[in-house]
């Protein structure tokens, strides 16, 4: 397969997506590839979800005390508190181990052209809990950093106190300035730092670990060997891998601000003429009108998620196609499933000599 470059890749990516999510188009398959494809590139759908249960969560956990339940001081409310963290984490860890082998599927999904998840879901279960466990870790690791930061920060902001306090000196501009651009400036990095392994893991190791079952240690020494050959191709490529996404969502946002607009103004002018139609009302045209609202609710919010997933759908598949054709022609095995070698020609029979 041809090496593609970084910038040469985006063109391949951008037809490959067209091909697999419109040819031929179905909109309920459309819908499904489009989730997944969401879900997995991390388009803000999975810390969504996890955002949504956390904050039901917290609403139960409210009402639960309001209602006179428990005491914030109890022992069965600390209790109540701690079952509630707990059961948070838990379910995150669980849907995240989800996303991450939803992720071995969705690579299955586009590299053999297929739009059948279950059969590629069931296939890679193994190897979707070996990159699921270094996620954990890499996630361990990153959540001890963040809090040695701010243990750090703290410490700084503490000392600056007790001295401006010891001395007599009131509030310094220029310290405390420097203090926080140090602090900026150490989050910025450590979040470069953890878009770099994300980027290495799902872009470079997961192909090692779906078509070679490759072990953790195997895959990263696999796409190390590759990215050193290449660092600067290998740095373009990151770059744009974060950067085009984000340009194309921005142009998908202006492009959505009209028709956004018109959408609520019709929403709100609904309602209005709802809430005025049922005013007053009592008994069961009361109920009736409750339960209309709830089900317009409802399904305004189902309306804006399928717009959601319809509209980031495409720029998700692309990140993935991308992905793909740049080290596809980096890694052999990659490369040769997404664009087979021609089959040899047949031989020609010799003459035979009377």
């Amino acid at each position: 397969m041809f090496a593609y470059t970084a910038s040469q890749a985006i063109s391949p990516a951008v037809s490959r997506t067209r091909t697999y999510l419109f040819r031929p188009f179905r909109f309920s398959t459309y819908l499904k590839l489009a989730v997944v494809a969401t879900i997995t590139e991390g388009f803000g759908s999975s810390g969504s979800y996890n955002q949504h249960h956390a904050q039901g969560h917290a609403f139960a956990g409210a009402a639960m005390f309001s209602a006179g339940a428990f005491s914030w001081n109890s022992a069965a409310g600390i209790a109540a508190i701690v079952a509630l963290a707990l059961a948070f984490i838990a379910l995150s860890i669980y849907i995240f181990y989800l996303v991450t082998r939803l992720r071995f599927a969705f690579f299955h999904c586009l590299v053999h052209q297929t739009r059948e998840i279950l059969p590629a879901w069931r296939r890679y279960a193994v190897e979707s809990m070996r990159m699921f466990k270094l996620y954990l870790v890499m996630g361990v690791l990153f959540l001890m950093s963040v809090l040695a930061l701010s243990g750090v920060a703290i410490a700084g902001v503490w000392q600056i106190r007790s001295h401006m306090d010891s001395s007599g000196s009131g509030f310094r501009m220029p310290v405390t300035v420097a203090a926080i651009v140090a602090l900026v400036l150490a989050i910025l990095l450590l979040f470069l730092i953890a878009l770099a392994v994300e980027i290495v893991i799902h872009d470079f190791m997961l192909p090692h670990m779906a078509l070679e079952n490759a072990s953790v240690a195997e895959a990263w020494r696999a796409a190390r060997q590759r990215i050193a050959a290449e660092k600067g191709s290998f740095l373009l490529y990151a770059l744009l891998r974060v950067l085009l996404p984000i340009a194309a969502g921005i142009a998908l946002i202006l492009a959505a601000i009209l028709p956004l607009i018109l959408s609520v103004a019709v929403v709100v002018l609904i309602a209005h003429g709802f809430n005025g139609f049922f005013a007053g009302a009592s008994g069961g045209l009361a109920a009736a009108g409750l339960a209309l609202r709830i089900f317009l609710a409802v399904m305004g919010f189902a309306g804006i998620m399928i717009a959601y997933f319809c509209l980031v759908g495409p720029i998700a598949t692309w990140s993935r196609e991308y992905a793909l054709l740049y080290y596809g022609g980096r890694y052999q095995p990659l490369g040769d499933l997404l664009f087979p070698p021609p089959p040899p020609l047949p031989l020609e029979e010799s003459p035979q000599i009377a």
